[in-house]
């Protein structure tokens, strides 16, 4: 039965070694036909050579040691053509973290940050970068459904009274969906387009033919016609009116109580007329850019998306992955910020029973731009170089297993083999190749 186990534990090695030359010379070692001849019946015949090729004999899933490459090809851009190639594993170290900070995009709040682009790499939408054209602040344009209040001092006949119990936007005058009103013995007034001021000119000049020394006022009593619309993350989506005060992107997010927590503030959109433009908020916030408070208009729709798309996986050997139930977790960006360190820890840290630390990988495809990244984590003073390793949306983080938890996985896959194989030893006695008289 020994011999048996050592047959098995062979082609286990074999199966999963990758160097030919060590592949042919434990061929050479496995005493199969002896095996087949001697110790084991024909019934057992099937289950030794079906080892032969169970590469996959160990559980779960584990990275190649010593691999310098990947185990998978990928499109990989190169002097503007894309080819496959394996890429190659790039170590945490000291310099490396060097490299990476030189390079301002790496930051929360660079221009060309990765969490800037990913919504539209993800959703195939085509925003212009940067913000509409700074236009200059105009005064507030009457247009149709709006209401006026107007009121000629020392002529109380031609100002409709409000009353007690009216209103002055239910006792005023209503510009029609032409943009005039009437007004007595002025006759029809155009108002959609022009300012209060402009109107009040007009009806000055034509009340002055009967009315000596006219004075009069004119004032948007209720404002109707220009719309602006928020959708999306934020506490009360729906419509909010233009009004004589400017209305700004942050002044209409804070009307509608503000973002909620799952806001992506770095990707809002703001769709105008037939283009879409990216608004990013958090520039706006911590960074002080006063260009994306952009001055909304009639007819603007003001979009906060979700901040689905910036996770990180964290996967593998992680104390997560203890007790029933428990599985792997996405962890949230916050404000798309997140370090190596901060993931491991939301991961509820690296199992120290089972975890081979000195292989903590990440993996990234951000925006088809594929890397493979590893840290030696066996020393914790290592956390000093993943603090300062800046995640993107959706890396995968992997905890590898240790060598040892592997090896006993091998034994626990082949103990019921082993098993099996005493429960017939010595008990049945079948003669494959005993010719029958």
């Amino acid at each position: 039965m020994l011999k048996i186990t050592v047959v098995l534990l062979k082609v286990t090695f074999l199966c999963h070694n990758k160097n030919e030359d060590v592949r042919l010379k434990l061929y050479k070692l496995l005493p199969i036909e002896e095996i087949i001849l001697k110790r084991v019946n024909i019934v057992l015949i099937p289950i030794i050579l079906s080892q032969l090729t169970a590469c996959t004999l160990i559980p779960g899933q584990h990275m190649r040691a010593f691999a310098t490459k990947s185990s998978v090809v990928m499109p990989v851009v190169e002097d503007n053509e894309t080819i496959l190639k394996r890429l190659n594993i790039q170590t945490i170290n000291a310099q490396l973290i060097i490299d990476m900070e030189k390079d301002i995009n790496n930051r929360s709040l660079g221009p060309d940050n990765v969490a800037n682009h990913y919504f539209d790499y993800r959703i195939g939408s085509n925003t212009i970068k940067g913000t509409p054209d700074v236009e200059p602040y105009d005064q507030y344009r009457v247009g149709s459904r709006d209401i006026l209040n107007i009121t000629v001092w020392g002529h109380p006949e031609l100002t409709i009274p409000a009353g007690e119990f009216r209103s002055a936007e239910a006792a005023g005058n209503v510009v029609g969906e032409d943009g005039t009103f009437f007004y007595p013995y002025a006759g029809v007034i155009r108002a959609a387009g022009r300012t209060v001021e402009e109107i009040r000119d007009e009806l000055t000049f034509k009340l002055s033919k009967y009315i000596e020394n006219v004075q009069l006022d004119v004032r948007v009593a209720g404002y109707r016609s220009q719309r602006v619309y928020v959708v999306g993350e934020v506490a009360q989506p729906g419509i909010h009116l233009v009004r004589d005060i400017p209305l700004t992107v942050l002044e209409a997010i804070n009307s509608a109580g503000g973002v909620t927590p799952r806001a992506d503030l770095r990707n809002i959109t703001l769709t105008r007329d037939d283009k879409t433009y990216r608004i990013n908020l958090l520039s706006l916030y911590e960074g002080g850019d006063i260009k994306q408070n952009v001055l909304l208009r009639q007819g603007d729709v003001l979009n906060v998306p979700d901040n689905e798309f910036n996770k990180v996986f964290v996967l593998g050997e992680t104390n997560l992955g203890r007790g029933f139930g428990v599985r792997p977790r996405s962890v949230m960006m916050n404000k798309a910020r997140l370090t190596l360190t901060e993931a491991l820890t939301e991961g509820a840290g690296i199992d120290q029973e089972t975890a081979d630390a000195a292989r903590v990988f990440v993996f990234r495809s951000a925006l088809g731009k594929s890397a493979i990244y590893h840290l030696d984590a066996k020393s914790p003073d290592a956390f000093i170089l993943a603090e300062r390793f800046p995640l993107q949306p959706r890396d995968v983080v992997f905890v590898d297993r240790a060598e040892g938890i592997r090896w006993n996985q091998i034994i626990s896959q082949i103990q019921p083999t082993v098993d099996l194989l005493n429960m017939f030893d010595g008990s049945l006695r079948v003669q494959p190749f005993r010719t029958i008289p």
